[in-house]
């Protein structure tokens, strides 16, 4: 069982964008809190079932769906690899994980 969440730069940078991204649309930071603690408890129950996301084309990854959103990981035994969030209304051919 994974014992803990690695993100990836990558990640890390998606989450930030997309979080700042409800603050400034919305003139405060409400509705992006809401959002990192939806992302935060989904990801936490991928510690208990890693194998909850759906396997993606890229071998060991899975995708994960919250909201409009996917979270694209990879576990091992001790951790779980956040790798990118991709937002579902994104054109598909501009994904790379």
């Amino acid at each position: 069982m994974a014992k803990k969440i690695i993100w990836s730069h990558k990640a890390r940078i998606k989450l930030f964008t997309i979080l700042e991204f409800y603050a400034d649309r919305n003139g405060n930071k409400n509705y992006s809190a809401k959002l990192y603690k939806r992302f935060n408890k989904e990801i936490k129950l991928l510690i208990r079932n890693p194998f909850l996301g759906i396997q993606s084309s890229v071998e060991n990854v899975r995708g994960l769906i919250v909201l409009d959103y996917i979270i694209f990981y990879e576990c091992d035994e001790d951790s779980i690899i956040i790798h990118t969030l991709w937002p579902t209304s994104e054109n598909p051919d501009s994904l790379s994980i």
